[in-house]
């Protein structure tokens, strides 16, 4: 898939930013469909299935939450718009599916350089397969292969968003290696300016979906003032 012809269908009830940030979107060359309430979204997709979906936390009719949770099955990417940047949201919307979350008032290059970021994983490029490297990963009782994208833990399939399963790629195809957040997110996300609290957050569901004793891990350990590695 070509990226400059993706589809993109932002839901956003505040006109200023809508206008503002399709601008931005049309002039990278994407495709794109506003519209001001979650209703009215859920009728798009049913459609025209988008490549990719900008949603606003607070929006009328039906909330952020409730259409990236109605959206769940069918897996599309989306990208969480929002004023409220505490923890606790930013957790919710990861947790119901969203793939990176911003957080208002963003910078809109910054919002079209991890668009594009989400579309390149979410359609077939991974940073662990840049080399065209396909080949089965098995470390301690996880089993990961790149070619259909599915990871086993302890023998049962585990289901991943996107991003915790390029997050999981990249780390099993360094283990031992202490990566900083700010790296990770270079090399998971494909940007270097802020959202390292994003890292944070995945590192925290992904153990949730890996770990025996999340609060305990094996697997992803944190070297405290440093960062992240992975112990087969």
């Amino acid at each position: 898939m070509a990226l400059k012809r993706a589809k993109i269908l932002l839901v956003e009830d505040d006109v200023t930013v809508s206008e503002v940030v399709t601008r931005y979107l049309r002039r990278d060359g994407f495709d794109v469909d506003a519209v001001g309430d979650g209703e009215t979204a859920l009728e798009r997709v049913k459609e025209s299935r988008p490549d990719l979906m900008l949603i606003d936390v607070m929006l009328p009719r039906l909330s952020g939450f409730d259409v990236c949770r109605r959206l769940r099955p069918a897996r599309l990417p989306i990208i969480m718009l929002t004023a409220r940047g505490e923890e606790s949201d930013r957790i919710m919307g990861l947790e119901l599916g969203a793939d990176d979350y911003v957080v208002k008032p963003f910078s809109p290059r910054e919002l079209v350089a991890r668009v594009r970021s989400v579309l390149r994983r979410t359609h077939g490029w991974t940073a662990g397969s840049q080399q065209g490297d396909l080949t089965p990963i098995s470390l301690g009782d996880i089993d990961l292969d790149p070619r259909s994208r599915r990871v086993s833990v302890r023998s049962e399939e585990s289901s991943l968003t996107a991003r915790e399963y390029e997050l999981l790629l990249f780390l099993m195809q360094h283990p031992a290696t202490v990566f900083r957040r700010d790296e990770l997110l270079e090399h998971v996300w494909g940007y270097t300016f802020g959202g390292t609290p994003t890292v944070t957050v995945h590192v925290q569901r992904l153990r949730k979906k890996i770990e025996e004793d999340p609060e305990h891990p094996a697997h992803i350990k944190t070297v405290w003032g440093v960062g992240y590695r992975f112990d087969p």
